[in-house]
């Protein structure tokens, strides 16, 4: 069974008023298979933690360690830490002006696999994953995200993680800017990913409606660079009624 482990992770940054310590010492092992879902305020150092993971070269690590599978991932490039199993589906996905769609997710799994797949299998695997996610297929022939609306782009991204096929997905707010209809098309996706491939998934969100479709094995409370709870689904419902307050110190309200 493939396992991500973090361990005593810091996480540091620079900002306008200097370096700033994001991180402060994280702890969190994902099964293969499992979902565990990150929230917290605004600030609280999430976002960091999924690109940490991904490889941005913002974010300096001084101390602890990510593994997947026993292999130190923080000796990987960003293009290895892909080839090993790990996926990240970002907040804000970026447009990628004279790439198509199709271009881009071919030499993508070519990268990943080591060969290209078969063009009448890929083909027919693309038509089917565009369909499972009501995207048109003229989509495939578009650039990628330009000129998207925000729900087309996080389609996007879920189409990417159905056909690149990772052992571990971090989802960064993959729910923000979406309709109810959206959310639901998405969580589909994302559900399936999982049936097919044992996916292990990082969910990362403010709220809990993006939880009523993709059910959490367990709930992590991020506050302060840190987790400050954990819990199984019922942590969610008490967030959603109590909000972070009670995590939060005085000076920070």
């Amino acid at each position: 069974m493939s396992v991500l482990e973090i361990k005593n992770l810091h996480v540091n940054v620079q900002t306008d008023q200097g370096v700033r310590e994001i991180l402060r010492g994280v702890d969190l092992v994902i099964n293969e298979g499992e979902i565990h879902a990150v929230m917290g305020p605004n600030g609280s150092g999430k976002s960091t933690l999924a690109y940490t993971i991904a490889g941005h070269p913002k974010y300096k690590v001084i101390e602890g360690e990510i593994l997947l599978d026993g292999e130190n991932v923080l000796d990987m490039t960003v293009d290895e830490r892909a080839r090993a199993g790990l996926f990240l589906a970002m907040q804000y996905p970026v447009e990628i002006p004279g790439v198509t769609v199709t271009n881009f997710l071919r030499t993508a799994k070519t990268a990943i696999d080591g060969s290209a797949p078969s063009v009448r299998t890929w083909v027919k695997d693309v038509r089917q994953s565009m369909s499972n996610l009501r995207m048109d297929s003229n989509f495939a022939e578009r650039n990628v995200n330009e000129g998207f609306s925000g729900g087309e782009k996080k389609r996007n991204e879920i189409l990417q993680l159905e056909l690149l096929k990772p052992r571990f997905a971090v989802l960064d707010e993959t729910d923000s800017g979406l309709d109810v209809d959206a959310l639901k098309v998405v969580s589909e996706g994302v559900n399936r990913a999982k049936t097919n491939t044992g996916l292990g998934i990082l969910l990362i969100t403010h709220y809990t409606r993006i939880l009523r479709y993709i059910h959490p094995d367990f709930v992590h409370v991020f506050v302060g660079g840190r987790i400050a709870e954990q819990g199984g689904p019922e942590l969610a419902d008490r967030l959603e009624e109590e909000g972070y307050d009670r995590f939060l110190e005085p000076a920070a309200k």
